[in-house]
């Protein structure tokens, strides 16, 4: 059942694409340079567009805010996905807690019932961690149900007004991974150039094949424009020990996540029935392993724990899973071939975030677990010593076989569909490594190719089948 509220006719078909955005908005990552610290971000769960994003956005807006002078009260309105599923996608908590000062990559997910309860309980903000003013959520946390702004889907409005009787006022964005932007501001530039800038696949393969690197080499050796080799080590080592955290704790917790429908916590019996069957001989237990790894990461993101983003939140199962079956069911894994999987992934990455989008407002699910398939089956093939050319078809076939898919979660939850699509979505990255593998690299649709019907998918497809619960399974489903 749709709220009542909610006019679905009120949803525009348009204004879903910072193509469309007002006057000097255009979308950041078309022409910058992406490094791997971008792509795969430690953060909290539900929501990278939803959660993540809004935090950072009214972080960014009360650092802003407290500068310009004595601040006597804000507001902030929700616009677009972000008005509609924002309750289920905890993006309430967000702005609060970004308002008070607080990032997720640094909050502690355990403190957060105790810092939302005195925010709430007191009608005070602590804004920017320094100025207290009071606030009042029903009045000052608005969701705009059906109203969109032409930039994105995922829109907020902040308004501050100060003590001198001015006010500041700023539009911010939420594009997808985590990643902000704020309306009228100038893209970001970087005043260096990578050593092998690539915009395309084709420009990818033509680079490997003039210098005879890989391409998650190819990441590698652009990241030294950022920083020294040994850290960027150091960083693929934390994001890979994150994600099988992230796995550890998914599978220990038990219990009912939260929201209210009802949903049981299942990784934990599925681990315990797995263990007992012991030795895993029946080829099917590797299925059921690596299904078993990405339900334990969403499980865990939907129940706000501590995640990381690759390339979203709601698709943060698929590569930790499918990295784990190298790690685990490969013949001959080693940490570098780890690192060059996760280098090779976030290539694959940065050219959805180059040439269309990975937000489920703007693409649907195969922006999001249809990237993350792709991003792992290439990275899983680049692990096994695949060529680039089949690394480049590997990419191809984990999106050409989720192109369409919607993202319509019930009762705007990260959870039904999205924690079971995590498992389907690392099974056909492994399928497709392998595909990719069987052949010499030479296929009809190119990598290219494929974004693109991804991204013009994403542009036909109807606003209430991407993340607004206003169509799918979402009003089909009755809520218990």
């Amino acid at each position: 059942m749709l709220p009542p509220d909610i006019d679905t006719a009120a949803a525009p078909e348009a204004a879903n694409s910072l193509a469309d955005a007002a006057p000097g908005t255009t979308r950041p990552d078309a022409t910058r340079a992406i490094s791997l610290t971008e792509l795969f971000t430690i953060g909290i769960g539900p929501s990278s567009s939803h959660t993540v994003g809004p935090m950072r956005a009214a972080f960014a807006f009360a650092a802003d805010a407290v500068e310009r002078g004595t601040v006597a009260s804000v507001q902030c309105e929700l616009f677009g996905s972000l008005a509609l599923t924002g309750i289920g996608h905890a993006t309430d908590m967000a702005i609060l807690l970004g308002l008070a000062g607080h990032q997720p990559e640094t909050v502690d997910p355990d403190a957060i019932p105790a810092l939302l309860a005195e925010i709430r309980e007191s009608g005070r903000i602590a804004l920017a961690g320094q100025i207290d003013i009071a606030f009042d959520e029903a009045s000052h946390l608005l969701f705009r149900r059906g109203q969109f702004l032409a930039g994105h889907a995922n829109a907020m409005r902040f308004t501050a007004t100060y003590a001198d009787g001015g006010s500041h006022q700023a539009t911010w964005f939420s594009i997808g991974g985590g990643a902000i932007c704020r309306e009228g501001a100038e893209p970001a530039r970087i005043n260096f150039t990578l050593p092998h800038p690539f915009s395309s696949a084709a420009e990818l393969l033509a680079i490997g094949e003039a210098t005879g690197m890989s391409v998650g080499e190819i990441v590698a050796r652009n990241e030294l424009a950022w920083r020294p080799e040994a850290e960027t080590a150091g960083f693929l080592d934390a994001v890979r020990a994150a994600m099988l955290g992230c796995i550890t704790r998914g599978i220990a917790a038990e219990g009912m996540l939260p929201g209210g429908l009802h949903v049981r916590r299942r990784a934990r019996d599925m681990h315990a029935r797995l263990v007992a069957r012991g030795p895993r001989s029946d080829p099917s237990a590797v299925f059921e392993w690596v299904s078993l790894w990405a339900l334990a990461v969403n499980e865990e993101n939907a129940a706000g724990g501590r995640v990381v983003t690759a390339p979203t939140n709601g698709a943060a199962g698929v590569i930790p899973a499918v990295l784990k079956y190298y790690e685990v069911f490969t013949a001959t894994p080693t940490p570098a071939g780890s690192r060059l999987f996760l280098t090779t992934a976030a290539a694959i990455g940065f050219l959805y975030k180059k040439r269309a989008s990975i937000s489920a407002a703007e693409m649907g699910c195969q922006g999001e677990v249809g990237v993350a398939c792709s991003m792992a089956a290439a990275g899983l093939a680049a692990a096994l010593g695949a060529t680039n050319a089949q690394i480049e078809n590997a990419a191809e076939i984990g999106m050409e076989h989720n192109l369409g898919l919607t993202c319509d979660p019930i009762g705007g939850l990260v959870q039904i569909p999205c924690i079971e699509r995590n498992t389907m979505g690392a099974i056909k990255a492994i399928n497709a490594a392998y595909l990719a593998m069987h052949g010499d690299g030479r296929h009809i649709v190119s990598l290219d190719a494929v974004i693109e019907t991804m991204r013009q998918t994403g542009e036909d497809m109807r606003s209430k089948y991407k993340e607004t619960s206003l169509g799918g399974l979402a009003v089909n489903v009755v809520e218990c």
